[in-house]
């Protein structure tokens, strides 16, 4: 698989790979991520009730209230 020019496209796998994958029922077929971390570090993270994670926007920055509007708007629907 390492000459294949995109592994993350399943159409690009061998069909055998793909079943294998399958079978796993939706698993992580790889051992990353949060829920894979030491519970202590993962305790950690979570004490900081998401201000671990750098996001996109500064605290008072407009981007950030124009994005929460946007995000309250259905889709389809003209900006007011």
């Amino acid at each position: 698989m390492s000459d294949n020019p995109n592994p993350g496209n399943f159409a690009n796998r061998p069909h055998e790979e793909v079943e294998n994958i399958a079978r796993k029922g939706g698993q992580s077929s790889h051992q990353s991520g949060f829920a894979s971390m030491d519970p202590n570090k993962q305790s950690d993270i979570a004490s900081q009730g998401g201000h671990a994670s750098g996001g996109s926007f500064q605290p008072g920055d407009p981007r950030a209230k124009e994005a929460g509007r946007k995000g309250g708007q259905s889709s389809g629907q003209p900006d007011e």
